[in-house]
């Protein structure tokens, strides 16, 4: 209240509550850690708990009723990230499917998701990603890739005891953090395998964005396994897309123009495995009697289209729900997240798409 001077009566000569940023200053501490350590959640080791209840005591410091409130709102809330270029046609299904295997398990467990979308060129990506903790917005994080690639933002992540799982983190990420995919590698050897099988020797592959490590496993294993059958790096003419429709028509059409037309061609996911069948179509060929073309996710697409797509069930759905399930035990252990990796099955889908290489 103001009196006619426009000095506040009430509160003249009054010293300032303290405030949040306070006790941090003087327990020396993230505002995140003490907002954790005043409503008791978990990942708030004793040695910090009792730093923060120090300066609580020697500020005189109390607690906002209203902020409480939201903290214990925001103790039940989930975020699942994904990292994507904001002006690119998404992998639709991808993540459709993860999102919806994150939302059920989630809500089976009494939490709440959401999801948030980062820029893949955003230079702070990783920044925006601690601040979710440090804001205290979110209790826990599920990180698809490539975020969950980030070796230096999964380490970020367990020097400050963020709950964090990943899906289908890489190699470097699985030593620090939880996470949940499937056998990539493998995979990508299947595949090779089985067009091999079908007399194929001279491949086009559509590649995904450069740096996404599970789709880079994928082509590796293919490679490895049409190395143990006695072909070089010279029998595949590998092409970089983005995942998109869009690329695999591009794609497609570069490699049906070349001077030695591959016999079948091999793609990262069904969505270019699907333009890369537009392509054939636009050029009157006949797959799979001219080419054949295989894809990867076993979206619902590739059972729809003609002919529909031989292609690699990739247990997405499953994979996000292991994640959440991860995340919430380690919430409730109230333990920082340790490495540990669940492994889901995955399986060949043969299809009208493939068949033998002529001649």
């Amino acid at each position: 209240m103001s009196t006619a001077d426009g000095t506040k009566g009430l509160d003249h000569g009054r010293t300032p509550r303290p405030t949040i940023d306070d006790v941090a200053a003087l327990a020396g501490v993230g505002r995140a850690s003490v907002s954790r350590a005043l409503n008791d959640q978990a990942n708030v080791s004793a040695k910090m708990r009792e730093r923060v209840m120090r300066a609580v005591e020697a500020l005189d410091y109390r607690v906002n009723p209203q902020a409480r409130s939201l903290a214990s709102r925001t103790s039940n809330a989930l975020t699942l990230i994904n990292c994507t270029a904001l002006d690119a046609e998404p992998n639709s299904y991808y993540f459709a499917a993860l999102e919806l295997g994150a939302l059920r398990a989630a809500a089976i467990a009494g939490f709440e998701l959401s999801t948030l979308n980062i820029d893949v060129s955003d230079p702070r990506r990783s920044e925006k990603v601690i601040e979710l903790f440090e804001a205290g917005r979110s209790a826990g994080v599920i990180l698809a890739p490539p975020l969950s690639d980030d070796a230096a933002l999964a380490a970020a992540l367990v020097e400050r005891n963020c709950p964090v799982v990943c899906v289908s983190p890489s190699d470097e990420v699985s030593a620090l953090l939880p996470g949940a995919g499937f056998d990539e590698r493998t995979a990508g050897e299947e595949v090779a395998r089985l067009v091999l099988a079908h007399g194929h020797r001279r491949f086009g592959y559509l590649l995904g964005i450069e740096g996404h490590f599970s789709a880079e496993k994928r082509f590796a294993g293919f490679l490895h396994a049409l190395g143990q059958a006695g072909l070089g790096v010279d029998s595949v003419t590998a092409l970089r897309g983005d995942f998109s429709f869009r690329s695999g028509v591009e794609l497609g059409q570069a490699l049906l123009e070349g001077g030695e037309r591959p016999t079948a061609i091999v793609c990262a996911n069904d969505d270019m495995a699907v333009g890369a069948l537009f392509a054939a179509h636009r050029k009157h060929l006949v797959v799979p009697d001219d080419i054949s073309i295989v894809g990867f996710d076993d979206a619902p697409i590739s059972g729809h289209i003609w002919p529909p797509l031989t292609t690699v069930h990739q247990p997405i759905r499953r994979i996000a729900a292991s994640a959440v399930q991860q995340l919430v035990e380690i919430l409730r252990r109230g333990q920082p997240a340790r490495p540990r990796f669940e492994m889901i099955d995955h399986h060949l889908v043969e299809r009208e798409s493939l068949a033998a290489a002529r001649g």
